[in-house]
């Protein structure tokens, strides 16, 4: 998710009562170092109470000094990342490159276990291809060394995100792991995460991408799995008022020029979401100010067919 769960996403999501929001991946070199990269995309909103931010790197004393300073800037729980695919992140050895090489993965878990205080986390993949199904052990592995919580997106590297995500292949890591397991990859409704849930014999579901356009869907699927009925997503002016907002506080956060090209992607995700029509869609990620943006929303977020009556 590096690139979406920015701060300003992150707000979103959490008013409509997630239980916890993580931060896209920081690199931990980069932040120790002070690259203004990492630092924005590990800015914590402070008075919320559940965020984690997630760390990745190869060098067990950059991610030991990352985790710390991380930590003492009020992250609730730090995340090691060890399942990113993407072929910068695999090429410098970090994110699922970790999973060929477990001894020293765990030497890096094991140096952010040591340098604080708050819990520390796993992300992780089942493996890095169908013939290194490894992730029982690395998780095994992990708690042993103080690692509360391990999620498992049910893919393996070399799938990156084709086909369906092995909901069922992640019970192998919850009989391995005595904490809590997590099931990701495809939660993309309430009936999802139920089958997730029943196939893995996980503790809980994480929500990635099913919540591209649609930051309402963790509430929709708590509520669901707890038996209550679900809140609405919203529609009409409400739509147009939230997205409008989340609009506003991109360009706060990022600056006018790079806010506006940050804010494009969201916007296509709530006009998929929302069924709004191509021109509409078409003016508004073409638009040259937020002016004119904020002006076409209600065009944006009409679905096709009210917008043809």
């Amino acid at each position: 998710m590096a690139g979406i769960t920015d701060l300003p996403f992150r707000r979103v999501v959490a008013e409509f009562g997630a239980t916890l929001v993580v931060s896209e991946m920081v690199a931990s070199e980069d932040m120790v170092r002070a690259r203004p990269s990492a630092r924005a995309k590990a800015e914590l909103d402070l008075s919320d109470g559940k965020t984690a931010v997630q760390l990745a790197g190869r060098d067990a004393w950059w991610m030991a000094e990352a985790a710390r300073m991380l930590a003492d800037q009020g992250a609730k729980m730090i995340d090691i990342n060890m399942g990113c695919p993407a072929k910068k992140v695999v090429g410098g050895l970090s994110g699922s490159a970790l999973m060929r090489d477990l001894d020293h993965a765990l030497s890096l878990i094991e140096a952010v276990v040591g340098a604080v205080d708050v819990p520390v986390t796993l992300k992780t993949r089942l493996g890095w291809d169908d013939a290194c199904l490894n992730a029982p052990d690395l998780a095994r592995r992990a708690v042993n060394a103080g690692v509360q919580m391990v999620t498992i997106h049910g893919r393996t590297r070399c799938q990156f995100y084709k086909g369906q995500a092995d909901w069922a292949a992640i019970s192998a890591v919850v009989q391995a792991a005595d904490v809590p397991v997590i099931a990701n990859g495809d939660i993309t409704s309430p009936r999802a995460a139920r089958q997730a849930l029943v196939q893995s014999g996980a503790a809980g579901v994480m929500v990635g991408r099913g919540a591209q356009g649609r930051p309402w869907l963790l509430a929709q699927i708590a509520a669901n799995l707890a038996g209550q009925p679900e809140p609405l997503a919203p529609q009409g002016s409400a739509l147009v008022a939230l997205v409008g907002a989340h609009y506003e506080a991109i360009l706060a956060f990022y600056g006018r020029d790079l806010g506006l090209r940050v804010a494009r992607k969201h916007l296509g995700w709530y006009a998929d979401a929302a069924g709004g029509c191509a021109d509409a869609r078409r003016a508004v990620l073409t638009a040259k100010t937020p002016a004119a943006v904020l002006a076409l929303l209600p065009d944006l977020l009409t679905p096709v067919q009210e917008a043809a009556a």
